[in-house]
């Protein structure tokens, strides 16, 4: 393999430091200009040879017991808080010039890192996930008779990382040191600096330790052929794990072949479904419209779980009652959304939802693009995709109306009130979606599917081995 370097560093450019094999580098020999803002950023060159590790060796964390991970992992998280953490206040620092999330959402996310490290919630991803966590430290017998044992291998792992949420890098940091496995992150063109905070947190833990070796974080420019050509291989790496855009994951899905294998998040759209039992009184009506905005506004409506359409139960009258006070609490702010500062629709969509306001009355057009929310009265879906604090909120006779609109592609389904959830969650499951949880309340980590999987057991390499001892 050979070094690549394009020459160009000049004084205006944000330094993006990178990360390999636990060791921070910083240089000026690539200049890229951010697919984000346009800003000018320039990175240390990428040797090759230095993001894989070679298959003739196990990998750092292969024989380093699970309770000895988990405590380092928490030992991390202690000291994630951002006001003693420098390399989270300066990510957010720079993250303000390229991340579409405010500075608040920002450093609200930062603040929050320390509860995805808590011992029980990681604990409980391990469990779930293998089950029995005798498998991940050794090779346990599942049959003493047929004299059978199965571990799970550590697995070498490319992850292509989406920047829309700052809860990426830490999930896949902290699922990846549960796996044992190495990882190579690609760091997205907007958060180049969420990973390698984290990853540099854990080196002043333990330069030395496994875990630390075990990840690199660079940045180079998604479809960068030489390059990709050169790592995406099975001589390197098991599977590439994909967060991201269509675009994304139809770009990876070239380099898919025999031996090297994708696991994709890929988009998906989240909904929320409220009943007519929220028009009982002027109390019920606002907490349903205070919980479809706060399902709305995660991270600006640009994270999948984040609700794109309100499927509502009742008549014409009361759900434009129910479009007034969501557009009413869509500008307030929530800790991961921005209220009255919001982001605005793009300019195809805006003009999109002006040729529907002439079609009123079957269409009916709340609020205006102001960065406080829009909303779209309407009795079936409209056909682009609401973003930019738009919300479409489709009329429904009955709440099982909304099933014909659910596909695979439906991540999360918010429902309220509670009650109407357990008789529809079979039929919402058979149709497709992954998650469903009372509108307003679902976490989604902490020893739980993800995108209808168990994550790790999904990357890791579960090899039999038959036999006397």
């Amino acid at each position: 393999m050979n070094t690549t370097v394009i020459a160009g560093g000049d004084a205006s450019s944000i330094l993006v430091p990178h990360v390999v094999k636990g060791v921070t580098q910083f240089g000026t020999d690539v200049t890229h200009k951010s697919r984000a803002r346009g800003s000018a950023i320039t990175t240390p060159a990428l040797a090759l040879d230095d993001l894989v590790w070679p298959r003739r060796d196990l990998c750092p964390m292969a024989d380093t017991p699970l309770a000895e991970i988990i405590d380092f992992l928490v030992e991390t998280g202690q000291r994630l808080a951002f006001d003693r953490n420098v390399y989270l206040q300066q990510a957010l620092e720079e993250m303000v010039h390229f991340s579409t999330l405010g500075r608040r959402v920002l450093e609200n996310s930062y603040r929050d890192l320390p509860l995805l490290f808590d011992r029980v919630r990681i604990q409980e991803e391990a469990e779930r996930n293998f089950g029995d966590l005798r498998m991940i430290d050794g090779w346990p017998s599942i049959n003493p008779g047929r004299r059978t044992r199965v571990r799970a291998i550590p697995p070498r792992l490319i992850h292509i990382l989406a920047g829309n949420a700052p809860v990426v890098p830490p999930l896949t940091i902290i699922r990846g040191a549960l796996s044992k496995g190495v990882h190579l992150l690609k760091m997205p063109s907007n958060d180049m600096f969420t990973a390698t905070a984290l990853l540099r947190t854990m080196a002043d833990v333990d330069p030395d330790h496994p875990i630390v070796r075990s990840f690199s974080a660079v940045y180079w420019r998604g479809g960068d052929a030489s390059l990709e050509s050169a790592i995406f291989r099975s001589q390197y790496f098991d599977k590439i794990v994909v967060w991201g855009g269509d675009a994304a994951v139809r770009h990876v899905s070239g380099y898919v072949g025999p031996g090297f294998e994708m696991v994709s998040f890929d988009p998906k759209v989240s909904i929320s479904m409220l009943g007519r039992e929220i028009f009982a009184d002027e109390t019920s009506l606002r907490d349903a419209a205070r919980r479809g905005a706060g399902a709305s506004l995660i991270f600006n409506q640009d994270a999948c779980n984040s609700s794109r359409f309100h499927f509502v139960e009742g008549g014409t009258g009361d759900v434009d009652l129910y479009c007034e006070h969501l557009l009413e609490a869509m500008a307030v702010d929530v800790r991961y959304g921005d209220g009255p500062n919001g982001p605005i629709p793009p300019p195809e969509t805006l003009e999109a939802v002006e040729m529907l306001g002439f079609l009123e009355p079957l269409y009916r057009i709340f609020g205006r693009p102001d960065g406080r929310g829009m909303v779209v009265r309407s009795d079936q879906p409209v056909d682009f995709h609401p973003s930019g604090k738009l919300v479409n909120v489709v009329r429904v006779d009955d709440l099982a109306d909304a099933l014909d609109h659910v596909t695979v592609a439906t991540q999360t389904v918010g429902i309220f009130p509670p009650a109407r959830r357990v008789a529809l969650r079979d039929r919402l499951g058979s149709a497709g979606v992954q998650h469903i949880a009372t509108l307003g309340e679902g976490e989604g980590f902490g020893g739980t599917p993800h995108d209808a999987c168990w994550p790790l057991h999904r990357v890791m390499r579960w090899v039999l081995d038959e036999g006397e001892e």
